[in-house]
């Protein structure tokens, strides 16, 4: 988490009186990390690095809408009564804000209601990153992956659930045809979920 702009200050003050002291001391050989100390250190920092980008898409990111379109279910995976049981119609809707870095890459956060494979309501929020390949002129495809939390009505009565998927897109300009996919076996899972995106 960034620190408090009230202990900037004096981090800074205690910084400078320790580099004055050095200056005039000989220096003392930093003590050797154990293994589990080097976990500590190296967890604060993919947890501070998390936090700062976090921060700078709330801060810096565009608006995003996000309108769910369509849910797969590979045919291969469950029987035709299954498929013809399913909603594949997932009717709802989404907010975000989203920012590129400065290789291009996209950092999103968003949150999303639509209609599950039940069509009751599914809820999603999470963080979402994409690298880019230019197609020629100003297409170019995406691939990346989004770690969410979700709550649906059949795992756990909307008991919160999180989950890493893996992501793909198409853009153009500020339109996009985004797809996640979920991996399963026989009678769950292998679903491809569609939704476009605008950014404003």
């Amino acid at each position: 988490m960034v620190a408090p702009s009230f202990w900037r200050p004096l981090l800074l003050a205690i910084g400078l009186g320790l580099a004055g002291f050095v200056q005039g001391e000989e220096a003392t050989p930093a003590p050797e990390l154990t293994p589990l100390e080097t976990k500590t250190v190296e967890a604060q920092g993919w947890f501070y690095r998390a936090s700062q980008r976090i921060q700078d898409i709330w801060q810096q990111g565009s608006p995003e809408l996000y309108i769910p379109l369509h849910t797969h279910h590979f045919r291969f995976a469950y029987t035709r009564d299954k498929i013809d049981s399913f909603n594949e119609n997932p009717w709802g809707l989404g907010i975000g804000k989203g920012m590129y870095d400065r290789d291009g890459d996209w950092h999103g956060l968003y949150v999303m209601e639509f209609q599950d494979s039940h069509s009751r309501p599914e809820y999603m929020a999470g963080y979402g990153y994409k690298t880019y390949w230019p197609l020629g002129r100003e297409w170019k495809g995406g691939l990346g992956y989004t770690a969410f939390l979700t709550a649906r009505s059949d795992i756990g009565h909307y008991s919160p659930i999180p989950a890493v998927l893996p992501m793909a897109s198409l853009e153009h300009g500020r339109f996009s045809l985004e797809s996640a996919y979920v991996p399963g076996g026989r009678g769950f899972g292998n679903i491809l979920f569609f939704w476009g995106k605008i950014r404003f």
